[in-house]
C-alpha cells in the first residue's frame, strides 16, 4: 500500500495537494502515483535510472519527483528556462532515459532528448511530435500496487560551473535519507522534523533543491500547496487561506513581499507560519530585520549548497543577537577560515571560508573530478567560494566571494557561460561578466565588453539579444559597458575585482537595460 493510500484511509476528507486552483485528495494522489510509478517501472533504464523533470511548477511536477523516487529512479531537476541545447547537455551528461515535460517545455524537451539520446519523452498539456502524451502514458500504465522492494536513488541536481557548463551533484546524505528499499525510505521520510509545522507552501521553482523539500514532505503526509511564478500578494493570500505552516524563500522573495503597500500586507493573516527557511544568498540586514518584525521569530537561515546541503543554520533569535551571521556549523560540518597560503586563521580574522566534513565525503560531482579537486583544500575540506570570518562564539559571517559566481534572486549564475557566448559575437574582441549590486535581486550580471571597433561599438541591446538567443535569459547579462581594454594583473590574469569596484555604483549612466 502506498503512503498516499494509507493517508487516504486515515484522512479521507483532507486535500493533499493544491496548485493553480486545483485540489487533489490523498486518494487522487494515490491513484495518479500508482500509474506514474508503474509507467516508470516499465521503462528499460540504464543502471543509473535517470528521469529528467523539465517542467514548470505544478501539482503534477511535484508528483513526477515523488513517482521517480518510488520507482527507484534518480530524478534530474532541469531548469525550465533552459534552451534545448542547454537541456541536451544535462540530459547527456546525466544519462537521462526518460524526460517528463509540460506544454511550456515540450518542444525543447523533444529536441534535447533527440540530441542526448533519451528514449522516452512524456509531455503533459500539449500534443508534441516525437513525444508521448501524458494521458496516453498514464492510460497504458498499470494501476496495481507498485513494488517497494527496490533501493532508493538520490536525485542528481545540476549547478552552474566555472567552466561554463553545469555540474551534476548527487543529493548529499544531509538531504537524502536513503534506506534499504523504498518502504524503508518512506518510513524515514515520515520522521522529517518539518512535518510537525503543518501545511507547506512551494514558492520557488522546483528545479532548485530548496523547493524539493516539498516532495519529501508530501511523502511524510504534509499537505502541500504549489505556486507558479512568484507573486507577492498570492503568497500572502495562500498563507492566510490554507493556514501554511512552513515554506522556503530567498531574499528576493522577502524584498518583494516587503515592497507591498502596508494596507495589502495588513490584509492577510500570516500567524499560522511556524518555520520559514531562507536560503540561496545572504540576506541584507535591513530586509531580514523587517521580515522578523513582520512575521516574528519563525525565520531561519540556511547557508550551504546543493552539493552539501546545509552547512550553517541560524534562528531568528540567534540572528538578532548576531546580526548578519549565517549561523554556526551543524554536523557533520566544521567551519574554518584560511589565508591565501591555506593556513588557518584565528576568530575574527577574515579569509577564505572552508568547511570540514567530518564524514570526509566533501563535495562530489558527477563525472567532474577536476571540479571536485578545485573546491577542496584537503580531503573532506571544501569551500563554497566565499570570504568571511568566524567570531568568538563560532558564528560565521560572509563578507565577499572569491569565486566568480553571481547570486541573483537566490539563483547561482556563473559568468563563464555568457562570456563564452558573447566572445563569439563578431563585434566583440573580449568580454568579462561580473556581478553588480541590484536593490531587489541582490546582484545582476553585467557584461564589460572590448569592442572590435572602439569608434563604433555594437548596440548593447543587440548584444544582450545575441546572448538571450543562445542561453536561458536568467543566465544573461542585464546591462553592457564598453572599455578599451580589460584590467589585468602583472601576470596577465583578468582582474575582475577591479571591474567590480569600478562598476559597483555606476547606476544607469553607463548601462542600457534590456527589459
Amino acid at each position: 500500500m502506498t503512503f498516499a493510500a494509507v493517508l487516504a484511509r486515515q484522512r479521507p476528507g483532507e486535500i493533499a495537494l493544491r496548485s493553480a486552483g486545483r485540489e487533489m485528495s490523498w486518494e487522487q494522489v494515490d491513484r495518479l502515483l500508482k500509474r506514474m510509478v508503474n509507467g516508470l517501472l516499465a521503462v528499460p533504464f540504464r543502471p543509473d535510472r535517470r528521469v529528467a523533470v523539465f517542467a514548470e511548477n505544478s501539482a503534477e511536477t511535484l508528483l513526477c519527483y515523488v513517482a521517480a523516487m518510488l520507482a527507484g529512479c534518480s530524478a534530474v531537476p532541469v531548469n525550465f528556462h533552459l534552451t534545448a541545447d542547454e537541456a541536451a547537455y544535462i540530459f547527456a551528461d546525466a544519462g537521462v532515459d526518460v524526460v517528463l515535460a509540460d506544454a511550456a517545455t515540450g518542444r525543447r524537451a523533444v529536441e534535447a532528448a533527440r540530441v542526448a539520446g533519451a528514449g522516452l519523452v512524456v509531455v503533459r498539456g500539449e500534443a508534441v511530435a516525437g513525444a508521448r502524451s501524458w494521458d496516453d502514458w498514464l492510460a497504458s500504465a498499470s494501476d496495481v500496487e507498485p513494488p517497494v522492494d527496490h533501493p532508493p536513488l538520490p536525485p542528481l541536481v545540476y549547478t552552474s560551473g566555472t567552466t561554463g557548463k553545469p555540474k551534476g551533484t548527487p543529493l548529499p546524505p544531509t538531504s537524502f535519507v536513503g534506506g534499504a528499499d523504498i518502504a524503508d525510505h518512506v518510513e524515514r521520510l515520515k520522521r522529517n522534523r518539518w512535518a510537525e509545522f503543518g501545511p507547506h507552501l512551494v514558492v520557488g521553482p522546483m528545479y532548485h533543491s530548496g523547493p524539493l523539500v516539498s516532495t519529501r514532505l508530501l511523502v511524510a503526509g504534509v499537505p502541500v500547496t504549489v505556486l507558479g511564478r512568484f507573486n507577492a500578494e498570492t503568497v500572502l493570500s495562500s498563507i492566510d487561506k490554507y493556514r501554511i505552516g512552513s515554506t522556503v524563500m530567498v531574499p528576493t522573495h522577502f524584498i518583494r513581499l516587503l515592497a507591498l503597500p502596508p494596507e495589502v500586507r495588513a490584509r492577510y493573516d500570516v500567524s499560522s507560519l511556524r518555520y520559514v527557511l531562507q536560503v540561496g544568498a545572504t540576506c541584507p540586514v535591513d530586509v531580514k530585520r523587517s521580515m522578523i518584525e513582520w512575521w516574528g521569530e519563525v525565520i531561519w537561515e540556511s547557508y550551504g549548497a546543493s552539493e552539501v546541503g546545509t552547512t550553517c543554520l541560524i534562528s531568528a533569535t540567534e540572528w538578532l543577537a548576531h546580526v548578519g551571521s549565517v549561523g554556526r556549523p551543524i554536523p557533520p560540518f566544521e567551519a574554518l577560515v584560511v589565508d591565501e597560503q591555506g593556513n588557518e586563521l584565528p576568530p575574527g580574522r577574515q579569509g577564505r571560508l572552508y568547511f570540514r566534513d567530518t564524514t570526509w565525503r566533501g563535495i562530489v560531482y558527477h563525472r567532474a573530478p577536476e571540479k571536485e579537486r578545485s573546491v577542496h583544500l584537503a580531503p573532506g575540506v571544501f569551500t563554497l567560494g566565499e570570504v568571511g570570518y568566524i567570531d568568538q562564539d563560532g558564528y560565521v559571517y560572509i563578507t565577499d566571494r572569491f569565486s566568480d559566481m553571481v547570486v541573483s534572486g537566490g539563483v547561482n549564475i556563473y559568468p563563464a557561460e555568457s562570456e563564452q557566448v558573447l566572445a563569439a559575437h563578431p563585434d566583440v574582441v573580449e568580454v568579462a561578466c561580473i556581478g553588480v549590486p541590484h536593490p531587489e535581486m541582490g546582484e545582476e550580471l553585467k557584461a564589460v565588453v572590448v569592442p572590435r571597433d572602439p569608434q563604433s561599438p555594437p548596440d548593447p541591446a543587440e548584444l544582450l539579444t545575441f546572448c538571450r538567443d543562445r542561453l536561458a535569459h536568467y543566465k544573461c547579462p542585464r546591462s553592457v559597458a564598453f572599455l578599451a581594454a580589460l584590467p589585468r594583473s602583472a601576470m596577465g590574469k583578468l582582474d575582475k575585482r577591479t571591474l567590480k569596484e569600478r562598476f559597483a555604483s555606476s547606476g544607469t549612466l553607463d548601462q542600457k537595460i534590456l527589459s
